[in-house]
């Protein structure tokens, strides 16, 4: 375990977005990071994957440029590059949400793990909602989790609308690293809902600190691990179901018709079987990509 991969995110007003990914591109390219950067006039966001040393540099690089100086960085320990580039780029958007204009300094308050827990175990009338996308919470989510259908972040609006019976109610967000749900719940709050909550640092901080507590299954990550199971206990471990046989599992494949590129959870028995694809239309395809990768 001598690589790190590192995510995080900070929204916050940033001068000179294109100086800074000149700049960030040639210290990740010297330093041997690998990742993906965003970076914007509303902050940055990034995941990127580095050795212990290089990744230390790194964390010093980001820190250095007083906007980023309180930089909360989430960090996970691996065995090789969780990357095969490096990307720094300028974007509208840290996250691409295309809401409009969100106050962010009127964001919901940030709930403590400890403190969510509480809600669990005090029995706490509270609404616990996930803003990520439907491919994610379908391998993993928090116990009793309102799961949105939503194709991507752009979808929360429409979310929001049927939120309205629970504008009364305490709500919990969340979503991988806390980008997202930040965001969301600072609409949330504009929108009229009275009692918000964020989780303080995402999944990834509950499930550091609290692994078999009330996080159900694995968490979709954007790197090539694809997934991170953190639970020991065989009936939270997995809650995705195999595409094909609906076993317990957590694994994901795209379709390897190179048209079709479906995102499938599929158990390693099915995945062989079926030769990577998601129906007979597509395995008899002439554009398969290789399975040299699995």
């Amino acid at each position: 375990m001598n690589y790190r991969v590192l995510l995080f995110y900070k929204y916050v007003q940033f001068a000179d977005p294109e100086v800074f990914r000149k700049e960030h591109l040639k210290f990740c390219s010297e330093n041997d990071i690998l990742g993906r950067v965003w970076i914007s006039y509303e902050g940055i966001n990034a995941t990127v994957s580095g050795t212990v040393v290089n990744i230390l540099k790194y964390k010093n690089e980001i820190q250095r440029y007083p906007e980023f100086a309180d930089t909360w960085f989430k960090e996970d320990q691996h065995n090789e590059h969780a990357f095969k580039k490096i990307h720094v780029r300028v974007k509208n958007e840290i996250v691409n949400a295309c809401f409009g204009e969100v106050d962010l300094s009127k964001t919901a308050r940030r709930l403590k793990p400890e403190e969510l827990n509480s809600f669990y175990e005090t029995g706490k009338d509270f609404v616990i909602i996930d803003t990520r996308n439907d491919y994610e919470s379908d391998i993993g989510k928090f116990k009793n989790a309102i799961t949105p259908q939503m194709d991507t972040f752009r979808d929360w609006p429409k979310v929001t609308e049927e939120l309205e019976p629970y504008k009364d109610k305490t709500i919990v967000t969340y979503c991988t690293g806390g980008i997202r749900c930040e965001k969301a719940s600072a609409y949330l709050v504009q929108k009229g809902f009275k009692d918000v909550y964020q989780m303080n640092g995402g999944i990834w901080n509950y499930i550091t600190q609290h692994p078999d507590k009330y996080w159900e299954g694995s968490v979709f990550v954007f790197d090539e691990r694809r997934i991170v199971t953190p639970n020991t206990k065989e009936e939270i471990k997995h809650i995705g179901k195999c595409y094909y046989c609906g076993k317990p599992t957590s694994y994901y494949i795209n379709c390897h018709n190179q048209d079709c590129d479906k995102l499938l959870v599929t158990c390693e028995e099915c995945k062989i079987k079926n030769e990577y694809c998601c129906s007979d239309l597509c395995r008899n395809s002439s554009n398969k990509r290789s399975r040299v990768h699995g």
